[in-house]
């Protein structure tokens, strides 16, 4: 057969086998592709309406959407919190994660989920605003295939796993940190398999995805503690909200810098201003029933539950304590503004519940905080739409937050949070008082006051649930106002019955613990003070939007009891912040007096301690503990002390203001010269731990199982001094103290770098240059030595420090050439600090 055949033969068979469609074959086709409806792919689903409506599969438990077609394009708020988690990874209860603007726009035949920019704001009148989108981006977040419409209404039903069940709507584990110590533990990848959906709530106006997020690694590095049960698999649950745009006439209000709010950053880029900023405060929606009423209850009160998880003994207190607010509300012209109710034990809700504010408590087993006190925001106005209150129940036990191994070198100085985010959100000062608290029952203990326990404890408790209510109505940190009492007034019963020890309840103070020969008043203010009045009369009062009302109420930012200072100017590590007076643990108008006079109650308490913690058929717990509360204390007053020296005190009043100028003036020369004497004297003396050495035999810690092993379980006592005498060195040695303390010799600052040189070097030698010295003592200079060496030789200090430095190195040499000790550890030491500082001035 030939090829045309062949052609043939082949057309003829295909026109045989080739199927032929009648009318019913067309219409099954068309059927088949008629897309299906949202009531079709969600007929095995169960329903949980809302402002967003969201189906589960019953049988798979798949997660879609269901978006109202009026609100495509729609901005809502996103807020994320940790339901819970683990410490160690960064997540715990009632953390708040995420706060911003989200919406849901159409593309064709997908739906995008775009995280909106908030941060900039155009004037409408200025033409420049038609160019608003310029070298600004969104996000999008994700993009998703719609799955059915509904002609008639406009809803859409996209899938909402891909949203949820993997980190598309929030980055829930870190990205890696490059400096972090590649032994340390951490999440290890998102689990598909084990992530799971585990709650879902819809109301009108928010719809809730609660999601466990599991991390798995068949390889953990790292150690854990007992909170992870198998460190190959950790849980982190989140609970996203989408929250509808409040409809309502709350008027945002703009920040002012000589105030303290919370607050969401906006910058005008259509204003020629220096300061083109558009920031605003974080405020409650708090209208007056009767506008025209001087007073006037609100239209609906700021509310606040009391979780049903609160100590029934406590509850009393902390209403009280809360309700103290409406006293600084009512100078607002606002009565009863905040009010306090008890969650019921059969409700209907949990804390979790955004529409709820709630005081919560939480008992965990690694404590990230004593309280805290966070709230979330509309970012286009500053209206704040939820808050809660964090409290863990080891605020009431002493010894578990304050308790750090001796033999772990114990650091006395308070870190503060790492980044912006952290330092808006996180608030460490129920760690803090914990600390305070802990150190005055150890001196309560040694003096016999121990009639005050009850008192201390309940003073403690008001002043952190007054602190953390604050931070829920808007206010950030003030760590300036506890300088409005003198040492003399704060142990004045007259002075303080009003309750006002401090200028502002949002400062981190020291113990008010009276000396002996003094008669106690109030450890902690127990009322808002003259600053928390003013504060909420800027943020909440009605007249505050009359432009010359509220020149005329910020003019007085300069008043002392106003003073303010938040943790943008914070003084919690070494060489950060510049005023001595916007400080943490700190009490009265002269600070370095007061710090003085804790580490001489520190001091004196030494060598009793052991004798009135010690009872009979226990073991030696209570000893270690008060002496370990007793040296944070005194680590804590020695870094006090140590900020006096090379500060600037800053006036943020504006020109022209009454009081406000200049906005720098060095810490005056005797101030200085007075704290460096205390340093001297009470840190670095050779003398100043000789009364605890009866006590060091005593400080041993509980064995419980394997505690101890890996490690030694005797107390370290030089390591421990070792540390706080390197906290002080490193602040006062800091390039950012050394070069100020040149820049404000420009502008009055009468104490010269070479002074404060020269009389630190004295503070670390004098006292024993011609004699031996002692073990604590040759860990010190050899310390200062090693410092002196690293400023000469770096490169992170100005020029005029590592002269400063050379030069301190050779007369240190020319006092050690004259030494000479009669033992043989000082004859050691004076060798090894010969060949240190030969090494550094070495030309070679």
């Amino acid at each position: 057969m030939n090829f045309t055949k062949k052609l043939l033969a082949l057309f003829v068979t295909s026109l045989l086998v080739m199927p032929v469609y009648g009318d019913d074959d067309k219409k099954d086709d068309k059927e088949k592709e008629k897309p299906k409806t949202i009531a079709e792919l969600t007929e095995d689903h169960s329903k949980v309406e809302g402002m967003l409506t969201l189906f589960r599969d019953e049988k798979t438990g798949a997660l879609k959407l269901l978006i109202p077609g009026d609100r495509i394009g729609d901005e809502f708020v996103y807020f994320a919190q940790a339901a819970d988690g683990v410490v160690q990874t960064g997540y715990f209860r009632g953390a708040y994660l995420a706060n911003s603007v989200v919406k849901f726009q159409r593309d064709f035949d997908d739906i995008e989920i775009v995280a909106v920019n908030t941060s900039y704001y155009f004037d409408k009148n200025n033409a420049i605003s038609r160019a608003a989108s310029a070298n600004i981006s969104d996000s999008i977040l994700a993009r998703q295939k719609i799955l059915a419409e509904d002609e008639t209404t406009g809803d859409i039903l996209i899938d909402a796993d891909p949203l949820f069940l993997k980190e598309t709507m929030l980055q829930v584990k870190p990205s890696p940190n490059p400096d972090a110590d590649p032994k340390a533990y951490s999440l290890g990848s998102l689990s598909s398999d084990k992530t799971k959906v585990i709650g879902l709530r819809s109301y009108p106006e928010n719809s809730d995805i609660e999601v466990e997020y599991v991390y798995s690694n068949g390889t953990p590095v790292g150690r854990t503690g007992a909170d992870i049960t198998d460190p190959r698999n950790v849980s982190v649950r989140v609970l996203h909200s989408i929250i509808a745009m409040p409809e309502n006439s709350f008027e945002p209000r703009l920040d002012d810098p000589r105030v303290g709010f919370f607050t969401t950053q906006v910058t005008d880029l259509t204003t020629d201003s220096p300061t083109p900023y558009r920031d605003l405060i974080d405020r409650w929606h708090l209208e007056k029933k009767d506008p025209s009423a001087a007073v006037s209850d609100p239209v609906e009160p700021i509310t606040y539950w009391i979780e049903n998880t609160t100590p029934v003994e406590w509850r009393e207190l902390i209403r009280d304590a809360a309700l103290e607010w409406n006293k600084s509300f009512e100078k607002a012209g606002i009565s009863n503004a905040v009010a306090i109710k008890v969650q019921p034990d059969d409700a209907d809700w949990d804390a979790g519940d955004i529409r709820y504010n709630v005081l919560r408590w939480t008992s965990s087993p690694n404590p990230p905080f004593g309280g805290y006190g966070p709230s979330f925001v509309n970012p286009r106005t500053g209206q704040i739409m939820g808050a809660d209150i964090m409290l863990e129940y080891s605020f009431l036990n002493r010894g578990t937050l304050t308790r750090k191994l001796l033999s772990e070198a114990t650091v006395f100085h308070d870190h503060a949070p790492t980044t912006m985010a952290m330092a808006e959100q996180f608030c460490s000062l129920g760690a803090g008082l914990h600390v305070e608290n802990a150190a005055a029952a150890a001196l309560m203990s040694v003096n016999g006051d121990g009639d005050l326990d009850e008192q201390l404890k309940h003073d403690a408790m008001h002043y952190l649930i007054l602190h953390e209510i604050g931070h829920t109505l808007g206010l950030n940190h003030n760590m300036k106002a506890t300088q409005l009492l003198s040492p003399t007034e704060a142990l004045d019963k007259a002075v303080v019955e009003s309750g006002v020890l401090a200028g502002s309840v949002m400062d981190y103070p020291a113990v008010n613990y009276a000396p002996q020969e003094s008669e106690q008043t109030l450890f902690y203010t127990v009322t808002p003070g003259p600053y928390d009045d003013w504060a909420i009369r800027f943020g909440y009062a009605p007249e505050m939007t009359d432009p010359d009302v509220r020149a005329a109420h910020l003019a007085q930012s300069t008043e002392a009891a106003l003073a303010f200072g938040n943790d943008a100017d914070d003084m919690r590590s070494p060489g950060k912040g510049i005023d001595p007076l916007v400080n943490i643990y700190d009490m009265t108008d002269d600070a370095v007096g007061y710090a003085s006079t804790r580490m001489t109650q520190v001091a004196d308490a030494f060598p009793k301690l052991v004798q009135v913690a010690s009872e009979p058929g226990e073991s030696y717990q209570a000893t270690h503990d008060g002496f370990v509360s007793l040296m944070r204390s005194w680590g804590r007053s020695a870094s006090v002390v140590s900020r006096y020296i090379g500060g600037v005190h800053v006036n943020r009043g504006m020109v022209g203001q009454p009081g406000g100028e200049p906005p720098y003036t060095p810490v005056d020369a005797a101030t200085q010269r007075r704290a460096m004497a205390v340093l001297r004297d009470q840190v670095f003396a050779p003398d100043v731990l000789l009364p605890a050495e009866n006590t060091y035999r005593y400080l041993a810690e509980q064995r419980r199982g394997f505690n101890f092993f890996g490690g030694p379980e005797d107390p370290k006592i030089h390591a421990t001094v070792s540390a706080l005498h390197a906290t002080v060195l490193a602040h006062v040695l800091h390039p950012n103290v050394m070069g100020r303390l040149s820049d404000s010799a420009l502008y009055g600052n009468g104490y010269s770098l070479a002074e404060m040189m020269g009389d630190l070097t004295d503070a670390v030698f004098e006292a024993d240059a011609r004699g031996d010295v002692n073990t604590v003592r040759q860990n010190l200079q050899v310390q200062f030595v090693r410092q002196l060496t690293a400023i000469a030789e770096g490169k992170s200090h100005d020029s005029l420090s590592q002269s400063m430095a050379i030069y301190q190195l050779q007369e240190i040499e020319r006092l050690v050439d004259r030494k000479r000790g009669s033992n043989t550890s000082t004859k050691a030491h004076v060798a090894h600090l010969k060949l240190l500082i030969e090494r550094a001035l070495d030309d070679d």
